[in-house]
Formats: C-alpha cells, sequence, structure tokens
C-alpha cells in the first residue's frame, strides 16, 4: 500500500459555508442609506415647492394687474378700480415729533406729517407705526397695506405680506380699529376691502406705487436718513382721539393753515430731512 496523506473529502458543513460566501450578498447599508437620501431630497424638494408657491401665485397677480400701470393716456388708472376713493390734499406742513394730526378720513391719505418718513422699503411692521410718520412715506409713492388684526386671519395677513415684502415703496401695518379689515393708501386714494385674496390690491399698487400723475414728490427715497427713524422700534400707533391741540388737515407748516392770510399752498415749513 502506498504511503502518503490521504484527502480527506469536503463535509456538508464546509459545503454550506463555501455556497454562502459564493452568494451575492444583498447590500442593505448602502439601500437604506440611498432611501434616506432620496427620501430628504424630497422632503427638501417638497419644502421650497411649497415655500415658492405664494411668490408664484404673487407674480401672477401682479402680471395679471399690469394692465393698470400708469400711461400718458391714462395716467391715473385707479379711476378704473371699483371702490377707490379720491381726495384732493394740498397741504403737506411738517409737524413735530410730539405732535398730532387730526387725519380725516382714517387711516389716512395725505396731510401735514412728520418731517421724517417711515422706512417703505418693502417693510412689514408687526406693530402699528404713528401715522405721521406714515403719511409721509405716501407724499414720496409709497402704497401702504393697513389692515385690522381683530378682521383678519393669520392666513390673510400672509397673503398681504407677499404683496409687500421687498417691494421698494410698499409699507404694511395693522391698524387697530379700523373699519374695515384692508385698506390701501396712497396719496389722495384710498381703497377699503374685506379679502386679501381681492384682485384689487394688486391693481391699486400697479396703479398708483410711484405714480408720477399723483405721487407729490417723485424722486424722494423710501430710506430715512441715518438715525432719524428705528424700524425695529418705530414710534407706535395711537388709536386714541388727537384732541383740541391736533394740527388740522390743511396745516401747512409754520402755523399757517390754508385758506388764512399768508398760508402757502404746498410743503410749508419742509424740513431738511424731506429728500
Amino acid at each position: 500500500m502506498a504511503s502518503g496523506t490521504k484527502k480527506k473529502g469536503k463535509s456538508v458543513s464546509d459545503l454550506r459555508a463555501a455556497s454562502a460566501v459564493n452568494k451575492r450578498q444583498v447590500p442593505w447599508g448602502t439601500i437604506i442609506a440611498v432611501v434616506a437620501i432620496v427620501a430628504l431630497a424630497a422632503v427638501v424638494f417638497g419644502y421650497y415647492i411649497v415655500k415658492s408657491a405664494p411668490q408664484r401665485e404673487q407674480a401672477e397677480r401682479e402680471e395679471a394687474a399690469a394692465a393698470f400701470q400708469p400711461t400718458p393716456k391714462n395716467p391715473d388708472p385707479s379711476k378704473d378700480i371699483q371702490g377707490v376713493v379720491t381726495q384732493e390734499i394740498t397741504s403737506r406742513g411738517h409737524v413735530s415729533r410730539a405732535d398730532r394730526v387730526a387725519y380725516d378720513p382714517e387711516p389716512p391719505m395725505g396731510g401735514p406729517h412728520d418731517s421724517v418718513w417711515a422706512d417703505c422699503n418693502g417693510t412689514v411692521y408687526p406693530q402699528g407705526v404713528r401715522s405721521e410718520n406714515m403719511v409721509h412715506t405716501l407724499e414720496h409713492g409709497a402704497v401702504w397695506i393697513a389692515y385690522n388684526p381683530d378682521k383678519l386671519d393669520a392666513e390673510a395677513v400672509d397673503l398681504l405680506k407677499v404683496r409687500v415684502e421687498d417691494k421698494p415703496f410698499t409699507v404694511m401695518t395693522p391698524y387697530p380699529g379700523m373699519d374695515s379689515p384692508i385698506s390701501l393708501q396712497s396719496w389722495g386714494h384710498q381703497l377699503k376691502l374685506d379679502s386679501a385674496e381681492d384682485e384689487r390690491i394688486d391693481q391699486f399698487i400697479a396703479a398708483l406705487r410711484r405714480n408720477p400723475n399723483t405721487t407729490p414728490e417723485t424722486n424722494a427715497t423710501c430710506t430715512p436718513p441715518p438715525g432719524a427713524f428705528n424700524v425695529d422700534s418705530p414710534p407706535p400707533f395711537d388709536p386714541s382721539e388727537p384732541g383740541k391741540a391736533a394740527k388740522p388737515m390743511n396745516y401747512n407748516g409754520g402755523g399757517a393753515v390754508a385758506g388764512q392770510p399768508g398760508a402757502g399752498s404746498g410743503s410749508g415749513g419742509k424740513a431738511p430731512a424731506d429728500k
């Protein structure tokens, strides 16, 4: 019998182990990671779709309202907007920070005002702002959207915000106690509405924001002089009655009242901050 080592045959367990190694293993770790990345991407993509929807809708509203922009043949298209009320306002006198003006109507759409204007660079104020500062923004060509916080829900307020945010010469404030949910003002023009979805909001803005035919100071800015107006802590809105010491609507500054001897018809008492 020949000498040597006899090779042993493979056992059943060895064959099973070899078979398991040879089989292609499922990369569960990689699959889970890929699924997680895809799910995250879907969430992020969906978030931006939802977030950008109001902006897209607003762009569509503005495009539809473009027909109301002023032209040489139609210098004041707001006349074609149902519900717009106009008022001839010739007095633009400046008052001091301690003064109040007996505005009529409310919110005011023009008249005497503080020498410093509120910031109106697409600014949305969370609290009411002193009317005398707000009226000055109208003189510069801004459209002021005022709303009654007790008559609008958060969704409606957000719908108004997209009309204002990042849009120069547009400004928005609460106006507690107002008789309507929404009121739009430009110099000598006003439109009161019930719904933030009303297409007339965009028509009013298109027709009157910086309209050179209705704006008293067409080359003015919406940025107040440095240190003159605190956007984060503006002069607060005062809902109380102005009182007997209030300046009348025909006040022209420097004590002059329109219609009396020595009273001018322009913006008497113009302060250096007005530019």
